[in-house]
């Protein structure tokens, strides 16, 4: 679990209260003092079958998934594309809000967004202010994404604003980790070959998978998805992947590594599923596709 105490969330629901009255009772029949861990026999976020090797490998996942465009004239950053599930049977969903890196637009992470939405999250692919904006700019334009969603598109029924992620490539990635050191609340965060001047996070308190390039010359590994996942606290959820053989630019299109363990990093922090750890610790093998992980091992 993450360390310090972090902000509450202002999006809280009263539907979430239920939830916690349920872990409370657990922890007091428990007769402990500390909450329960989260068990999938009750947890109320399972969303979807219990996952196999080829569920979160594959290039869709149990739900059917639409999307929606956002107009470029939002406040607090560029517009973008919400893809979302159609079948709310089993209730809201988490949400992550994606950026894209510098010069690049949208498109260029849109395979991400049914991918993981049809694993069940809302998933809100972003254009930036202007394809210049530097990551710090790009952390805060994260953050409006996130508000938007919860507070004033077409999809905030199906959103719990509670459970909340964020992810991005390049400059989107260095402001990924700015999000999350500004916002202590969020559930999850995913940088993908990530660059900022910023070499220390260690005031993140959010569960962060860093994923880094092998052959990426751009933001390289050595100077910065490195150096960034090693300033994380050492008491933090958090891990290391780096891809093999790949270049800066792997996460800007369909990508199986990315996406399965994007998918069960965020199924096991945004949504609590503990089912998704199985593919997270113990770490996986090095293989043909990643050059070296590292990790805390979710607990």
């Amino acid at each position: 679990m993450r360390t310090g105490t972090p902000t509450p969330s202002p999006y809280r629901r009263a539907a979430q209260l239920g939830a916690t009255a349920v872990a409370a009772a657990a922890t007091a029949v428990a007769g402990v003092g500390a909450a329960a861990p989260v068990h999938a026999d009750d947890n109320p976020h399972e969303r979807g079958p219990d996952p196999t090797e080829s569920s979160v490998e594959a290039p869709r996942g149990h739900f059917d998934v639409d999307e929606e465009s956002v107009s470029g004239l939002v406040s607090g950053f560029g517009g973008g594309t919400i893809y979302y599930p159609t079948d709310t049977s089993e209730g809201d969903f988490g949400a992550v809000a994606v950026a894209p890196g510098y010069t690049a637009t949208e498109s260029s992470m849109s395979w991400l967004g049914p991918r993981l939405a049809s694993q069940g999250f809302v998933v809100f692919t972003i254009d930036t202010n202007t394809t210049v904006d530097q990551p710090n700019s790009r952390g805060r334009q994260l953050e409006s994404a996130l508000d938007y969603l919860v507070e004033d598109s077409d999809v905030t029924d199906r959103v719990d604003g509670d459970r909340l992620a964020v992810m991005g490539h390049s400059m989107g990635g260095g402001g990924t980790l700015a999000a999350a050191e500004d916002r202590p609340e969020l559930e999850a965060a995913i940088p993908l070959t990530g660059w900022h001047t910023q070499k220390d996070w260690s005031g993140v308190q959010v569960p962060t998978m860093v994923v880094g390039a092998e052959r990426d010359s751009i933001a390289s590994v050595t100077t910065h998805s490195e150096p960034f996942y090693e300033s994380l606290p050492g008491s933090l959820d958090k891990a290391y992947l780096e891809l093999d053989g790949a270049n800066h630019f792997a996460p800007n299109m369909s990508n199986t590594t990315i996406a399965k363990y994007s998918i069960s990093w965020l199924k096991r922090f945004v949504d609590d599923d503990t089912r998704y750890e199985q593919f997270l610790c113990p770490p996986p093998a090095f293989d043909s596709d990643i050059e070296e992980y590292r990790d805390t091992c979710p607990h």
